[in-house]
């Protein structure tokens, strides 16, 4: 299995807005779960600690291996969560891809 884990960065903007902007991110990439071949979990957390935290939110994904995560980078589905509700209100996007 792989486990792909994204955090991010928003840019700056009012709360309210990044409140509804880290829902809007939550329910569009958990929303992908079935729809994605070899996707068999996604979680996105969006309530960090504030006395640690440097990121706003995080995604934590299973996949079944290495050419279900290459398929997901690229499914429709997922590049339009991507594209609408993700890159738009990114600041700085950090990945780690990994065997487990």
């Amino acid at each position: 299995m792989v486990r792909h884990v994204i955090l991010w960065k928003l840019k700056d903007m009012p709360e309210a807005e990044k409140i509804a902007v880290k829902a809007g991110i939550k329910a569009g990439l958990e929303g992908l779960a079935g729809q994605i071949p070899g996707l068999l979990e996604v979680h996105v957390y969006t309530d960090a600690l504030p006395s640690s935290a440097n990121a706003d939110l995080m995604l934590d994904t299973t996949l079944t291996d290495e050419a279900a995560l290459k398929g997901y980078a690229v499914h429709p589905a997922h590049v339009a969560v991507a594209d609408g509700k993700v890159r738009p209100y990114t600041a700085v996007r950090t990945c780690l891809d990994f065997t487990v």
